[in-house]
């Protein structure tokens, strides 16, 4: 998408595009600033102040500058296409059927061994952390045997290793797997292209479970010890907590060892966690 196409069914929103990354863009509203309320961005191409990022606004300065990116922005620009609703009364088959993996566990690409989180694409092709395969495997509809996507390689810290990934997502807008390497406290980034032979880190030290991003590709990763949830942007290491961060407990303040989570439109962070 060029910049400044339409991205919503709000006329004033266009496509900002992103500092730093290829093709990746923010759907944003275009009059949120003037150009004296604007800053540059730093060397890293790095915003300090909250719910902004780095994009180029030639309407503005030729630099890259920091723009805002509120919470309601989904809602001030929702997207032109919207995925329908599934109502609250709706009910499920009693029976499901196979779509991945057999009963033994072992590493043959037919098979999964202590799979953990998985993701659907929009082709219905399910991406799987296969935990104790040390590997992220692909299963495109009706396949008898899955692709290896990410590692393969046995357990290690190398980047063409991962140790037990936990969970695992699509990033659409640069055809790459995001994952939880979570026994090397580390999260890393794989591209699905062909030829593909290691990932990249994209944020260390944490011992991440569980991750899952927003339709503004902000990224929510659970840290299992810390007992917290974090949100980052594009680039940034550090994060800003969203749930948690009170130590291990009950108390609504609190999480207790949380994994796998889901947010919502509103940006409403859901977490799986421990009594």
């Amino acid at each position: 998408m060029a910049q400044y196409d339409g991205c919503s069914i709000n006329s004033g929103c266009g496509c900002l595009q992103v500092v730093g990354v290829i093709n990746i863009g923010s759907c944003s509203y275009l009059y949120l600033a003037e150009c004296s309320e604007l800053v540059k961005c730093d060397h890293n191409n790095l915003c300090y102040s909250p719910d902004h990022i780095c994009v180029y606004h030639p309407r503005y300065q030729s630099l890259p500058v920091c723009y805002p990116v509120p919470n309601y922005n989904q809602q001030l620009c929702p997207p032109i296409s919207i995925m329908p609703n599934i109502p609250a009364n709706s009910t499920w088959a009693q029976n499901g059927v196979t779509v991945a993996g057999r009963s033994e566990g072992d590493n043959s690409t037919n098979q999964l061994w202590n799979a953990g989180g998985l993701f659907v694409d929009d082709d219905e092709t399910v991406v799987i952390a296969d935990s104790w395969n040390h590997r992220i495997i692909q299963w495109k509809k009706g396949y008898a045997h899955g692709q290896i996507v990410a590692g393969g390689n046995d357990k290690g810290i190398r980047l063409d290793q991962l140790n037990e990934p936990s969970d695992v997502l699509v990033d659409k807008e640069t055809d790459s797997v995001i994952i939880c390497d979570r026994w090397k406290l580390r999260v890393v980034r794989w591209s699905r292209h062909n030829g593909t032979k290691q990932g990249e880190i994209l944020i260390d030290n944490i011992d991440s479970y569980g991750l899952t991003m927003d339709d503004q590709r902000y990224l929510y990763v659970s840290d299992y010890r810390k007992f917290e949830v974090r949100r980052y942007g594009l680039g940034d290491k550090n994060g800003i907590l969203v749930a948690g961060g009170n130590g291990g407990g009950i108390d609504l303040g609190q999480l207790k060892f949380p994994s796998y989570l889901f947010v919502d439109r509103q940006q409403n962070v859901y977490v799986i966690g421990r009594k």
